[in-house]
Order: C-alpha cells, then structure tokens, then sequence
C-alpha cells in the first residue's frame, strides 16, 4: 500500500497529526513546542535539513500548516524523527490534544448548562 504522506504510514501518527490540523490555535502552539524538543534526539545534520525544508515551503506549500513558520518546523522535525520517537510522540502528542478536546467540550457543556440554568431562573421569575 502506498501512502500519500510521510506519517500516514502510522495510525498512531496519522491519527495525531489529523487530531492537530483540527484543533485549536494556542492548542496547535502547544503541540509545535513540544515537537520542536525533538530537536534533542535528532543529529544536528538532519536538523539542517530540516531547516532548508521549511525555508523552502514556509507560506509556499499546500500543506495546512505550511503557513505556520513555528508548525511547519514542529512537523518536520517529527517526519525526521527515528520511527520510535515519532510513535512515542504521536502517543504523547494524541493524549494531550484528546485531553484538550474533552477540556474544551467541558467549556462548552457548562457554557449550555449555565445559559440553560439563567434561562430556567428567567422563565421562574415570570
């Protein structure tokens, strides 16, 4: 089977990377800080490289996060990562914006809950 990007080649990956592209900007920021500590375990010739790619693609590319300088050289310090790194990344990076998301849907289910509970004191009032 052919892929027709770099992390769909993992599910793990595939899924986290998706999960990224959907979620919040201050999230997304999040996300690309704790990518970018990949530069630890990645060798500093790769890291050149990684920084020609995004000079290349920075607000040129297709890709969604091309536009952003600070995503762009999260994701391709992950797509150069030793395949155990970016799996362990994917996990890490898949629970945290899995635990946003239920933060977030909270806020939005108390929002409801707090209009529905000034809505039913209004309606009481009358």
């Amino acid at each position: 089977m052919e892929f027709r990007r770099w992390y769909d080649q993992d599910p793990t990956l595939s899924e986290a990377i998706e999960l990224l592209q959907i979620s919040a900007e201050d999230t997304k920021g999040q996300a690309a800080e704790f990518m970018l500590k990949l530069q630890e375990v990645v060798a500093s010739d790769i890291i050149e490289k990684v920084y020609q790619t995004v000079k290349k693609y920075e607000g040129k590319g297709s890709r969604w996060y091309d536009s952003d300088p600070l995503m762009i050289r999260a994701i391709e310090l992950l797509r150069v990562a030793p395949l155990h790194i970016q799996k362990a990344a994917a996990k890490k990076l898949l629970k945290a914006l899995s635990q946003d998301e239920l933060n977030e849907l909270q806020k939005e289910f108390d929002k409801l809950t707090e209009a529905e509970i000034a809505e039913e004191e209004k309606l009481e009032e009358k």
